[in-house]
């Protein structure tokens, strides 16, 4: 089956078709998506969703997707804002760099946070699909590892001593916080027919 990522980020598409063997995952190649006006991650992903349905290909599955991180000691923040926490078009290492210095000199506990995935699908009938995952880790002081992207660099999972960025890209197929949305949307994909 056939399913079109509404997201300008190539990085996120690549993750989701190495989550979802058997599906055809294809990259956005639309218009330009309109500005994200939610004030959650699952209002921002339908956003998208709905966007690609409208301006998208026939006959396809479109999901959007919105994803960030949530820090404790920040209340939440960046939350919905992760990329582009130091401003518009802002780089990975300018929003990490931020991060890092608002959570200088906090408490250790201020430094728990989770990655947030939110992924809404719709059917080319228009039946709508929405599920979530989530990483919970710990936000280090300094940088360590160099794969992946965003703050995977400063994230580290639960249970794990390295960071994401030195866990790599064939652990976070398989647990990070898109890849656990993936298979809560394959397996709800997996209910429905081809035809659907």
């Amino acid at each position: 089956m056939r399913l079109v990522l509404v997201s300008e980020n190539p990085h996120k598409a690549r993750e989701l078709a190495a989550a979802l063997p058997g599906w055809e995952v294809e990259p956005w190649t639309g218009p330009p998506l309109p500005p994200e006006t939610g004030a959650t991650f699952r209002e921002n992903a339908r956003g998208k969703a709905a966007f690609g349905r409208a301006h998208g290909p026939p006959g396809a599955w479109v999901a959007g997707e919105d994803s960030g991180l949530e820090v404790t000691g920040l209340g939440g923040r960046p939350g919905i804002f992760s990329a582009r926490y130091a401003g518009e078009h802002a780089t990975d290492d300018a929003n990490t760099a931020k991060l890092l210095e608002e959570l200088d000199g906090l408490e250790p506990w201020s430094r728990e946070a989770r990655y947030v995935c939110a992924l809404v699908a719709f059917s080319p009938r228009g039946e709508e699909l929405a599920v979530e995952g989530t990483l919970e880790g710990t936000i280090t002081e300094e940088r360590r590892g160099s794969a992946g992207f965003g703050y995977d660099p400063v994230f580290v999972p639960d249970g794990e001593t390295r960071t994401v960025a030195e866990l790599g890209d064939a652990w976070k197929a398989a647990w990070s916080h898109r890849a656990r949305a993936a298979r809560a949307l394959a397996g709800a994909l997996g209910e429905r027919t081809p035809t659907v």
